[in-house]
């Protein structure tokens, strides 16, 4: 079965183009680290770019050393991560309460729709949740009854090291969420137990060992850097709305259900048990209680921030996998049962409804912008998806029925599979949007138009708008022209990097040849204007020209 699962995971990494934003800037920055061997300062477009840390951007340079600058080893570190935390949650179940528990939280966590659909997404949020889990799992094992006090000490010091490397990923924010956790489960339970087991001293030691090299070396090379990092990317993130990305005290309760499919149910009966009957072991540490609060205060916090995205939330879920885990084996089989039928009536009848509607349905959502041609390709990838879900859950509701604990096992395996798979298949079909969210389709049909790979020798430009993922399919930087937004650090860092257009202009006329991507509009306004130009390649959003 561990077999079948990383075939399963890490299978179609390969199967779809980087899309942008998140993955065409991940993939860039560690592009450009491996490119030129500077491992200090990073850099997006060839600019300073200081929003998170580097350990992602680490990560991602040595597998592009490794095995070269591919689509799928952009994708990889991000996925081991994923898988690895997997495999963490899954130990630490079974050594807190029995190998049956861990290897249910193994698979409550591996067909869990976030954790696993944003570990095949480059984005920090699965490295960070690594991180974090590690800690969490190591704290857990920490309290056990009877352990020594060395295996104790060990265990925190794998905590300190692991929040470390969370830290090195996004910040500040992996050590808040652990301090905060500990202090609410001491507030609730009056456990005052796992204090006395923190070996405060030499974890924090490791932590800064760890941890505060980088931002010294960095903030020594670059004086911009503290003041950006600590005070715009931590307090005025979480503080204000400058990032436009709010949402009201209810924006992450969707991402949560849509999240913790198939398992959502199952929560729902479980969850008055999980906070009233709580196991504890001698020391009077109840650990599945702890993963409620954990998991509690990283919803609350995000909820409570100025900006919010669908992913902050993920480091709730490994916690969420291990209560589910040991309840897993307390509810009744008829209980699991009226649990999984709904996911196969469900899933039947979205198959249904696609059959019937998605026609219609895609010819209103479609847009000039967004053309009907690309749903009409995405749709039987909608339809395999919905057919699996509904499959999976058949599958385990005729194992529940059985009533036995191997079938118990098979209906709960059932159901992780089927969602791993039908995540994966959706992921697969995803590669129809590519016209619109991946600059590599265009950028092929410009060097197709242009006879052949576009001469390095030569610029190309962005033009009010940036495109992240075409850097890194360039395999170079790409000047940018009235744009700023992101980069707004790096420009000011080197100004000469970026143009406006009234200094871009002189620019393109003088050049031998160039080239650019600009919007239909753009375009428009420069053919207008006289300024020569000849289109290489359209998509629905852009056109890419060249200078002659």
């Amino acid at each position: 079965m561990a077999v079948v699962a990383a075939v399963v995971w890490f299978a179609p990494l390969d199967s779809r183009y980087l899309q942008h934003p998140d993955e065409g800037r991940y993939a860039e920055i560690a592009r450009e680290m491996a490119a030129s061997g500077d491992w200090v300062t990073p850099r997006l477009n060839d600019l300073k770019y200081f929003e998170k840390p580097p350990l992602q951007y680490w990560l991602g340079a040595l597998a592009f050393d490794a095995f070269g600058v591919h689509d799928w080893s952009a994708r990889l570190p991000t996925a081991i991560a994923g898988l690895l935390t997997v495999v963490a949650v899954g130990v630490t179940g079974g050594w807190l309460a029995g190998g049956t528990v861990g290897a249910y939280a193994a698979l409550v966590l591996l067909g869990c729709l976030w954790p696993a659909g944003l570990a095949h997404l480059l984005s920090l949020d699965a490295l960070l949740t690594f991180g974090m889990t590690l800690a969490l799992c190591a704290f857990l094992l920490a309290q056990r009854d009877g352990s020594p006090r060395r295996a104790v000490r060990t265990a925190m010091l794998v905590c300190y090291a692991a929040l470390a490397g969370a830290t090195l990923t996004k910040g500040l924010v992996a050590p808040l969420v652990a301090g905060a956790t500990l202090v609410l489960y001491t507030l609730v339970t009056r456990d005052v137990g796992p204090w006395r087991r923190l070996h405060l001293v030499p974890g924090i030691a490791l932590f800064l060992v760890i941890a505060a090299p980088w931002f010294v070396i960095v903030s020594a090379r670059n004086p911009e850097f503290a003041r950006f990092f600590f005070i715009h990317e931590h307090f005025q993130r979480f503080l204000t709305e400058t990032h436009n990305r709010s949402g009201g005290w209810w924006y992450f309760i969707p991402w949560f259900v849509l999240g913790l499919m198939p398992w959502i149910l199952v929560w729902l009966v479980a969850l008055p048990r999980s906070i009233r009957d709580a196991p504890r072991n001698a020391n009077g540490f109840a650990w599945t209680r702890f993963c409620l609060v954990w998991a509690a205060f990283v919803i609350v916090f995000f909820s409570a921030s100025g900006s919010k995205l669908p992913s902050y939330i993920l480091p709730m879920y490994p916690a969420l996998a291990l209560a589910l885990g040991f309840e897993f084996t307390r509810i009744p089989s008829r209980t699991l049962l009226w649990v999984a039928l709904p996911l196969a009536v469900g899933g039947g009848a979205a198959a249904l409804a696609y059959l019937v509607g998605w026609d219609r349905w895609s010819r209103a959502w479609s847009s000039e912008a967004l053309p009907h041609a690309i749903y009409r390709d995405f749709g039987p990838w909608v339809l395999a998806t919905v057919v699996t879900y509904a499959l999976g859950g058949l599958a385990a509701t005729l194992a529940f029925r059985r009533g036995t604990p191997a079938a118990r096992t098979w209906g709960i395996a059932a159901l992780s599979f089927a969602s791993l798979v039908a995540l994966q298949i959706g992921f697969v079909g995803n590669d129809a949007f590519a016209p619109v969210r991946s600059a590599a389709p265009i950028l092929a049909a410009a060097e197709r138009a242009n006879g052949g790979p576009l001469d390095p020798a030569y610029p190309v430009f962005q033009v009010g708008s940036y495109d992240q993922t075409l850097p890194f399919y360039l395999r170079r930087p790409t000047p940018l022209v009235e744009y700023r937004d992101e980069m707004g650090l790096g420009l000011d860092a080197e100004p000469a990097k970026g143009y406006d257009l009234a200094r871009w202009l002189p620019v393109w006329a003088a050049a031998p040849q160039a080239y650019a991507l600009v919007s239909h509009a753009t375009a428009a306004d420069l053919a207008r204007g006289g300024v020569p130009m000849r289109v290489l390649a359209r998509d629905p959003r852009r056109s890419f020209i060249a200078r002659r």
